[in-house]
């Protein structure tokens, strides 16, 4: 009865704020320019990729919230990997706030032998995906921030379309299906 009557003294609403964020979302959008950032790391920490510098032309950039997550693994990657207008698409890069170890090892099992051209990159910090404002808190899930589930379609360094997943994780509007056509 104690318990009944200090919990009837807490008050019945909090502030509005406290309930939900109201403010828009501010992820990667067309016309944007691919962050010009030396921390993406391929096969290893010395090997620094930058996409602004090395993605020429046209591409795509895929980003996942983890290496070796089952809907990154069994159908998001694998639907790139086997799509058939891949080859059209220019260059094709992965992108997961995983160590590049971690990727190294993803994309060996994923395509091993590597005939589909897509190189993977980690993200150890995340620096990227922040810079796209595509991070997002999944402390519960994966024990950090990581990257929203996404793909952009890049020309000549800037984003012709941006496919960014509205749950963060989700399977749909970032699918190779959808955006390679």
């Amino acid at each position: 009865m104690f318990a009944a009557r200090r919990l009837t003294s807490v008050p019945r609403t909090l502030p509005r704020r406290a309930l939900f964020h109201n403010t828009a979302p501010a992820f990667v959008q067309k016309g944007d320019s691919i962050p010009d950032l030396d921390v993406l790391v391929e096969d290893s920490p010395g090997n620094k990729v930058n996409l602004a510098k090395e993605l020429k032309g046209k591409g795509v950039i895929v980003g996942v919230p983890a290496a070796f997550s089952p809907a990154c693994s069994a159908s998001h990657v694998p639907g790139y990997i086997n799509h058939p207008k891949l080859k059209g698409a220019g260059q094709v890069f992965v992108v997961a706030v995983n160590d590049p170890f971690v990727t190294k090892a993803w994309g060996a099992s994923l395509d091993p032998s590597g005939k589909s051209g897509i190189r993977f990159l980690g993200d150890p910090a995340g620096k990227f995906s922040e810079a796209l404002d595509v991070i997002f808190d999944s402390t519960s899930l994966f024990g950090n921030k990581r990257s929203k589930r996404y793909a952009l379609v890049v020309e000549n360094g800037k984003v012709k379309e941006a496919f960014v997943e509205p749950d963060n994780t989700g399977l749909n509007v970032s699918a190779a299906e959808k955006v390679l056509g």
